[in-house]
């Protein structure tokens, strides 16, 4: 090479570095960061073949790969493996002008059979702490890279590996800020578990000994019961404590988007797909995911999820690359899942995995008990928020809290004694500020509490002139458990 080409190739480097610091400094996220890198190096330095790895643990593993597959490049029988591995426990760069030539791989069979030529592998370094190492090499062009090129791309590594480090961090950061955000928009029907009846001790004993494990859990209960509230009690109280909760209700998502929504997606992968997304199952990693509303789920995702739990590993919408993922699955339904199962809407081999420990919250009606006790500690809340001095309920308010069966669980009566601390003018709760049904006569003392639940929903239906959103409102149930029983009779 003579002097002018030379210098040529010197202003086409330093071009690259000043690329490198306006370019991929900017960059925070891990994937997009490392295809930047790895263009600008085969570009740079006119490179036919590359691929980064990032050391995992013990492990090297390809992140990036260009015209070559990962699978080959992560074949530890072949020189590209034995070039980085060199590089990275010397934190030293190597060149070889040719490879065919070059005594040091010597008996490399496949150096042959690939017709490699021009071979450079430069570390990825952090305080003196390897990181990972860039591969580039070409089958065609002899002695294609240069002392410049080695120079060049060990100066590159440097900076590379600073944004690598950087952008580590802040995903770091972001995922903390994830979950930040979801606990603080997430809203709670109360602050802790509330009871004392036997059935509720039996609940907090078993939560108790599930926490100590890393078991995954089903909780099952009617809606309004508080079975997040139970999901993030063991999870409070297990391992996992100090790593994220989070949480999904499937019912909210349509089939269209809750695959985005628990693996994520690549760019492209549909439309209004515009960048990359990672998916809660990522986000979770370390912690643990609470899928609320399990049955809801469609096959599809049922097989996808059952591939989590065996082998912990997801892919993303649109992407080829499996990623393992770390997470406690804590799963909840208001359906008989084993039902489910039995009706073929529920996969059974899923199922098993699901439902390894099991925990039942009773509906309010079993716990009764409880209700003052409910009602005592919602009324302390909302008095407090709302500035009022309200000490307490009258007699029949008390009688009325008792006498209803609370369709709608825990999540009803809250919101049967907020309303009553907004109407209130006095000191106590009076029955018709609770706006809920009177208890039943003597005339429906031989009714199932099915048919109870049947002619108090109606009554309510009917004072609200036939509206069903404004019932569920009233009855402090959702508009879905409200239609899903309406027609239920009405079948």
């Amino acid at each position: 090479m003579n002097q002018r080409e030379n210098s040529g190739d010197r202003q086409s480097y330093f071009e690259a570095l000043y690329r490198i610091s306006q370019q991929v400094n900017s960059i925070t996220e891990i994937e997009p960061l490392l295809n930047k890198i790895m263009d600008i190096a085969m570009e740079t330095v006119a490179a036919e073949r590359g691929f980064i790895v990032l050391i995992q643990g013990e492990n090297l593993t390809v992140q990036i790969a260009r015209n070559i597959s990962p699978s080959i490049a992560q074949d530890t029988s072949l020189p590209s493996t034995t070039v980085l591995r060199r590089v990275i426990a010397e934190k030293k760069p190597l060149l070889s002008q040719d490879a065919q030539e070059d005594p040091r791989f010597a008996g490399a069979e496949s150096v042959v059979l690939h017709g490699i030529r021009s071979v450079a592998g430069v570390p990825l370094v952090i305080k003196d702490r390897p990181i990972g190492a860039i591969y580039v090499d070409s089958q065609h062009d002899r002695r294609l890279f240069t002392a410049e090129s080695l120079e060049f791309l060990t100066a590159f590594a440097n900076q590379a590996a600073i944004a690598i480090e950087n952008a580590r961090l802040y995903e770091g950061l972001r995922l903390e800020n994830i979950v930040l955000k979801k606990e603080i928009a997430r809203t709670t029907t109360f602050g802790e578990i509330i009871g004392r009846s036997p059935a509720m001790e039996a609940v907090f004993n078993l939560i108790a000994k599930v926490a100590r494990t890393e078991a995954t859990t089903l909780i099952e209960g009617e809606s309004g019961t508080g079975k997040e509230l139970v999901a993030r009690a063991i999870h409070l109280h297990g391992p996992r404590k100090d790593k994220p909760f989070v949480a999904l209700y499937c019912g909210a998502l349509p089939d269209t988007l809750i695959e985005s929504e628990l693996f994520g997606h690549r760019k492209g992968a549909f439309t209004g797909a515009i960048s990359d997304k990672m998916g809660l199952f990522e986000i979770a990693d370390g912690g643990t995911f609470f899928l609320d509303e399990i049955a809801d789920l469609n096959p599809q995702i049922q097989t996808k999820l059952l591939r989590v739990l065996q082998d912990g590993e997801i892919r993303r919408v649109g992407d080829t690359r499996v990623r393992k993922v770390d997470v406690r699955l804590i799963s909840a339904t208001n359906k008989e899942l084993a039902a489910q199962v039995k009706r073929g809407k529920f996969r059974e081999d899923l199922y098993y995995r699901l439902n390894v420990i099991s925990i039942r919250i009773p509906p309010l009606r079993e716990r009764a008990g409880d209700i003052h006790l409910l009602a005592d500690r919602f009324l302390k809340k909302y008095a407090a928020k709302m500035g009022k001095h309200i000490t307490g309920f009258t007699g029949e308010a008390k009688k009325r809290l008792r006498g209803y069966a609370w369709p709608g669980n825990v999540r009803e009566l809250e919101n049967a004694v907020e309303r009553a601390v907004i109407l209130t003018e006095g000191s106590l709760i009076r029955a018709e500020d609770l706006f809920v049904p009177n208890p039943l006569g003597d005339e429906d003392l031989g009714l199932t509490l099915r048919e109870k639940e049947k002619k108090w929903v109606y009554q309510t239906l009917e004072r609200m002139g036939g509206n069903r959103r404004k019932t569920a409102q009233a009855l402090g149930v959702s508009l879905r458990w409200l239609q899903y029983r309406l027609k239920g009779w009405n079948d």
